[in-house]
């Protein structure tokens, strides 16, 4: 069985795939990331038993990391529980994506994964958000990753809207009765539910202007996509796997025996 792990700013993503490719699990857990290595090993073990699953039966690991503090933890514990080193998202790993010279280096390793997935499983030209600590929208052409925007994350925004601002107060994320708020709790909900829907429709139309093609698929992922991205006007296609997805063709690309002539 092949473990996939990706450790995020807000959350960490674990899934399990068997001998065949199909997904046994998939965990999310809050980032801590002040954890040591036997910290992450202790929720990896509960994740495991959560699932009824056997660590024991794992054969390979594949970790995507955007927390530096935490990646070698989490390294650790893999092989700790595992007995095995796992592949862990970086220079020399074989993705088969062609990335754009000046981006390369700059690129976060999940974002290089969910566009593995994302080439494998839908049409291009197209456009795959995601909603997460930030919201980026990555654009790809083939096997080519073109670019992408960053902007801040629905909960960052809504975060900081209520800490600077003394008297709004922390809400929940769901759409109002309508647009127009009478009261300030749902105003604060029309702003996020709909104002992020009209940027990601806005910044789809910039796309498609500038680019002069039209997107034969958008995709999304990420915790936050769902109650957004049902308001936007262009059709998104939300998939929750698609970065453990990646993953996992990640690792095959790089286990793949070798054959020889």
């Amino acid at each position: 069985m092949v473990l996939t792990i990706d450790v995020g700013n807000s959350s960490t993503t674990i899934g399990l795939f068997d001998l065949d490719g199909r997904k046994v699990f998939h965990s999310v857990l809050g980032t801590d990331k002040g954890s040591t290595r036997d910290q992450c090993a202790v929720r990896l073990m509960e994740v495991f038993r959560l699932y009824r699953a056997d660590i024991t039966a794992v054969t390979g690991t594949v970790i995507s990391s955007v927390v530096p503090p935490i990646t070698a933890a989490m390294c650790g514990a893999v092989e700790l529980l595992t007995g095995r080193r796992p592949i862990l998202m970086g220079p020399g790993v074989k993705t088969g994506l062609n990335i754009r010279a000046e981006i390369h280096a700059q690129l976060g390793t999940d974002i290089v994964a969910f566009s593995v997935a994302a080439i494998s499983k839908y049409p291009t030209p197209l456009v795959v958000i995601d909603m997460g600590t930030a919201i980026t929208m990555s654009l790809l052409r083939g096997n080519q990753y073109d670019g992408c925007i960053i902007m801040p994350g629905v909960h960052v925004a809504l975060e900081a809207l209520s800490q600077e601002a003394a008297e709004l107060p922390h809400i929940a994320i769901q759409p109002p009765e309508a647009i127009l708020g009478r009261n300030t709790v749902d105003a604060m909900r029309s702003g996020v539910i709909y104002g992020n829907a009209s940027m990601v429709d806005g910044m789809l139309d910039r796309i498609e202007a500038e680019t002069g093609e039209h997107l034969a698929a958008v995709v999304a992922t990420g915790a936050a996509s769902p109650e957004i991205l049902r308001h936007c006007r262009h059709e998104i296609q939300y998939d929750a796997d698609l970065l453990l997805d990646g993953l996992y063709l990640i690792y095959q690309k790089n286990t793949a025996p070798r054959h020889r002539n």
